[in-house]
């Protein structure tokens, strides 16, 4: 690959995407930055540069490093950086805002290229692929050119087990049916394997949630043009996989802030997660009444209070996760608590009319009553517990 000429870096590139137009507000002085997030990665660093180095020339190349390591993965790239024909920056954070995805933003506002690629660290994105996504976008005057699994030649084999398969799948329609207008032009809104023109990127306008960025930076920046480069998925080479349910929550906690804006979002979150509360309120009801022989009104009482705790931590640890600061942990759990138990002065009574004098079943009864207290509990959730002051979100 040859280097960009000096012509090439003297002219401001046009924006196609929304937010910053024009000439991009830093200096340009290579033609790409390689951004890898990294997390605990120790053992597949020396392999990525050299294989890096072999693929791109170390003239008007560097790579940046944001690192939100609890091993000394930070350590290991500096030890590797003496030996890499290719410059190399570690930025450690301490404060790990907004996952992986806020790792990426950060080694956006650090690079230098005119061209930026963002890619894993685990060598299931290789490092050869790298020249041609940045050639892909300077020939077909692209703003983002996506390596992706799902386009012709592309193959996601490198996917440890079926359920990942089931999980990657599921989230690719998932988004594409929630986005399905923004998407149409991308095969795989979830690779996390992309280059972006620089001078085409808004990061200012980028809130990352978890480890999707590419779809933040789709629906917030609005690509103009997109191409897609075909690539096989590879096996991890060391370490293991950061995909847990904590980041799938995240995932769609990003899904609806991006669909529905901030409060609208939450409101799903909440709705998600009460709903998921049902399943341990439910099976409480059932155990105390038919197998324990407790009364209806005290078994409904006992099963709230479990499924409050149940959702109290879902809803602290993912829902509202960057606001727990303005409390304590004791004072939001008893907030929640005292709120989660306070509707029953009215559903208790809901709860009886319900069962004897209409009929229903204690079980029925008991999520018609769960229904109808949903609206009002999330409001003082969001305004009372959690101080969330209401602002607009660009969609």
């Amino acid at each position: 690959m040859t280097a960009m000429t000096d012509l090439e870096l003297r002219l401001p590139h046009r924006a196609a995407m929304r937010g910053r137009i024009g000439e991009i507000a830093r200096d340009v002085t290579l033609r790409q930055t390689v951004v890898v997030p990294t997390f605990n990665e120790r053992d597949n660093i020396p392999t990525l540069l050299r294989r890096l180095a072999e693929a791109l020339p170390a003239d008007g190349t560097e790579i940046v490093f944001v690192d939100d390591s609890t091993d000394d993965t930070p350590d290991v790239i500096r030890a590797e950086a003496a030996n890499c024909p290719i410059p190399i920056t570690v930025y450690h954070r301490t404060d790990p805002v907004g996952g992986l995805g806020g790792a990426v933003v950060e080694g956006m506002r650090l690079a230098r290229g005119a061209w930026i690629v963002v890619m894993d660290a685990d060598l299931q994105h290789p490092p050869e692929i790298v020249p041609q996504l940045v050639a892909a976008g300077v020939r077909d005057g692209a703003d983002l050119v996506i390596g992706s699994r799902k386009s012709g030649g592309g193959t996601s084999d490198g996917l440890a087990s079926g359920y990942r398969r089931l999980i990657s799948g599921g989230s690719t329609l998932t988004t594409k049916v929630v986005f399905r207008t923004a998407l149409l032009r991308v095969s795989d809104p979830m690779s996390g394997l992309f280059a972006v023109r620089a001078s085409s990127l808004d990061v200012a306008g980028l809130r990352p949630l978890g480890y999707k960025i590419l779809l933040e930076l789709i629906i917030r920046n609005r690509p103009g043009r997109i191409v897609e480069i075909p690539y096989a998925f590879q096996p991890r080479h060391a370490g293991e996989s950061k995909s847990t349910l904590r980041e799938g929550l995240r995932f769609l906690k990003h899904l609806s802030l991006l669909r529905f804006g901030a409060q609208r979002g939450r409101m799903i979150g909440f709705g998600l997660i009460g709903l998921s509360g049902l399943i341990p309120n439910q099976l409480a009801l059932w155990l105390l009444v038919s197998v324990l022989g407790v009364h209806y009104a005290s078994a409904a009482v006992l099963a709230n209070m479990l499924a409050v705790t149940w959702n109290f931590a879902l809803i602290d640890s993912v829902l509202y996760r960057n606001h727990r600061h303005r409390r304590t942990l004791l004072s939001r759990f008893l907030r929640f608590f005292v709120l989660g138990n306070a509707d029953l002065i009215l559903r208790v009574p809901l709860l009886a009319l319900l069962v004897d004098g209409a009929g229903a079943g204690v079980l029925t009864a008991n999520l018609i009553t769960l229904v109808i207290s949903f609206a009002i509990r999330f409001l003082i959730l969001d305004r009372v517990i959690y101080l969330v002051r209401p602002r607009p979100v660009p969609v």
